[in-house]
């Protein structure tokens, strides 16, 4: 129950345990292509650009920053914890002016402050985290994505710890990057760093100054592979995580038959359901409000008189794996819960019951 690796489907685990086969073979040019495909449908992006590469979540976050970013660029930031800061530094490198608006802990940038942001100077990009999984704190993408529009600034979600669980409805909302890595909510295992991209931020692409600073992360050199696979034709610059691919081309398959609309409610449903408990045993969460709380996973604080490094060794000692704090300056203050993917309401049951076991063997008694 951790906020990934998350528990796979068997049928997923088939499809990544079969024997390894060439990245030519007609059977895996078929699950290539077919994934991209169910991509757009799951990321309700029509129109995008989907790619898939062998790599991290870390790897899609520098791909579209190196891709989207020149020296000298403004970029603006918006952080609800670690992976907001690491994406303002990861920018940095690539000679990018960053400007970082920053929440307090539990809490989201408010819409006006970005725009009044926007409306002080020009900016080309505008990053922010969908869920930061460090402190479980949910941004609403919409008004982002509206904003990028009415300002003709780019916009990049990063997605990793939402996409395929959150709502996201990335052509409609006017993101113009939506990235994410494969397991989490994705339900894959470990190994491919995932995005669509709009035609507006290809163009913006295609008329760069300068060449892209990551020879790896290039689109130039990504974009006929994706184009080939398509178009059920083999093509190559790296070698694909062949056994991946066909595990995703699976979970692809599972998500779009449990529809898009029911499984953006079946997270939404199982998260109130594991905070309501967690509130019944008189644990309180890190986001300020059920409103800024992500569906896929929750960030409790320990309770007072509770030391962290007892509560996860009480908990290691059951069948449920959790996850400690992240974030540095309060890491040992709370512990993550991830709820994703193919979790179910007997997961969150069984969930609650280890915590509030653990919390007893801690001498936390109230509400137990």
């Amino acid at each position: 129950m951790i906020p990934g690796p998350v528990e796979f489907e068997p049928a997923v685990m088939r499809a990544v345990g079969m024997a390894t086969t060439s990245h030519v073979a007609p059977a895996f040019i078929e699950a290539f292509g077919h994934s991209l495909e169910m991509m757009r449908e799951v990321w309700m992006s029509p129109s995008g650009q989907p790619f898939i590469i062998a790599g991290t979540g870390s790897l899609a976050m520098d791909m579209a920053g190196s891709n989207l970013t020149e020296a000298g660029d403004n970029v603006l930031v918006i952080s609800t914890g670690y992976f907001g800061d690491r994406y303002a530094e990861l920018l940095k490198r690539y000679g990018a002016d960053v400007t970082l608006l920053k929440a307090a802990t539990g809490d989201a940038v408010p819409v006006s402050e970005i725009e009044n942001e926007l409306r002080r100077k020009r900016y080309k990009l505008l990053t922010f985290t969908h869920v930061d999984t460090s402190t479980a704190v949910r941004v609403e993408p919409e008004p982002i994505g509206k904003l990028g529009e009415k300002y003709g600034v780019l916009t990049i979600l990063d997605g990793v710890c939402s996409v395929a669980g959150e709502e996201i409805r990335q052509d409609d909302w006017k993101i113009d990057v939506a990235l994410t890595a494969s397991q989490k909510a994705v339900g894959v295992p470990p190994g491919l760093a995932l995005m669509v991209v709009s035609g507006r931020a290809m163009e913006a692409w295609r008329n760069r100054k300068t060449p892209v600073g990551n020879y790896y992360c290039d689109w130039s050199n990504w974009l006929p592979v994706m184009r080939a696979y398509e178009e059920r034709r083999a093509a190559y610059f790296g070698t694909p995580a062949v056994n991946l691919v066909a595990g995703l081309e699976v979970s692809l398959g599972v998500i779009l038959s449990e529809g898009m609309e029911t499984r953006f409610a079946r997270h939404r449903k199982l998260a109130i359901e594991f905070r309501a408990a967690m509130k019944n045993l008189g644990l309180k969460m890190i986001p300020l409000s059920e409103e800024l709380s992500a569906a896929t996973l929750s960030a409790p604080w320990y309770p007072e008189g509770v030391e962290g490094s007892a509560f996860m060794k009480a908990i290691s000692e059951s069948d449920v794996i959790l996850a400690g704090g992240l974030l540095p300056e309060i890491r040992d203050k709370y512990f993550r819960v991830g709820h994703m993917g193919s979790v179910t309401g007997g997961d969150i049951l069984t969930t609650v019951a280890s915590i509030a076991n653990a919390l007893k063997s801690c001498g936390y008694g109230s509400g137990i």
